[in-house]
């Protein structure tokens, strides 16, 4: 009776070590099954830093809008008789906007890009640019009649960057080129409240 009992015991013993294992070994299964999926699923940082063909278009037609911009405010800079604001106004934008044309222009020199790809996709009368009539004029005037032609041709043209940085933010990657392009319109939106309120008083 005593030898059954001990056979029945060691039996008892194998079965729960032989179960014991199993369970181990299907924990450790799992748990390398999860380990695998976590890794595969974690994405590639490296290339969020690179640009794509959105990030390019964004320099490429921003580079000679900027340089409109900037000649805009040369125009006005240059006269005399012009209301204050609008020249401090002037010289803030072209502050603002001759690094930013040298930045991209490094950008897409790195990506191996030209600025001259942006004037394809610029059409006078698109994305705020002044046509050549409109900057005569704006260089022709004086006075109050300059400040105004330039204050509403700078706001069209600020509206117009602001699309375009829009566009970049929903398409574009390139971490420098997305901050930009939030810059533009954080600057940008809050002149344009300032040349509305400049216009209402000339």
């Amino acid at each position: 009776m005593r030898i059954r009992t001990i056979t029945l015991f060691a039996t008892a013993l194998a079965a729960s070590l032989l179960l014991a294992g199993c369970s181990t070994a299907a924990d450790d299964t799992t748990g390398g099954a999860d380990h695998s999926s976590h890794s595969t699923s974690t994405p590639d940082a490296s290339t969020s830093s690179e640009a794509n063909a959105a990030d390019e278009m964004f320099a490429a037609m921003m580079i000679p809008h900027h340089e409109q911009a900037v000649e805009m405010a040369d125009m006005i800079l240059d006269k005399d008789g012009i209301d204050p604001r609008v020249t401090d106004l002037a010289q803030q934008i072209k502050d603002a906007q001759a690094p930013e044309i040298e930045t991209m222009t490094g950008w897409l020199d790195d990506w191996g890009a030209t600025s001259g790809d942006g004037m394809a996709g610029h059409d006078m009368g698109e994305d705020g640019m002044m046509d050549d009539e409109a900057m005569t004029a704006l260089d022709d005037a004086t006075g109050d009649e300059a400040a105004r032609l330039f204050l509403e041709g700078m706001i069209v043209h600020h509206e117009g960057a602001i699309d375009m940085a829009e566009t970049e933010l929903a398409d574009g990657q390139n971490p420098d080129a997305l901050d930009l392009a939030q810059q533009v319109i954080d600057s940008q939106s809050a002149e344009i409240t300032a040349m509305n309120d400049i216009l209402d008083t000339l």
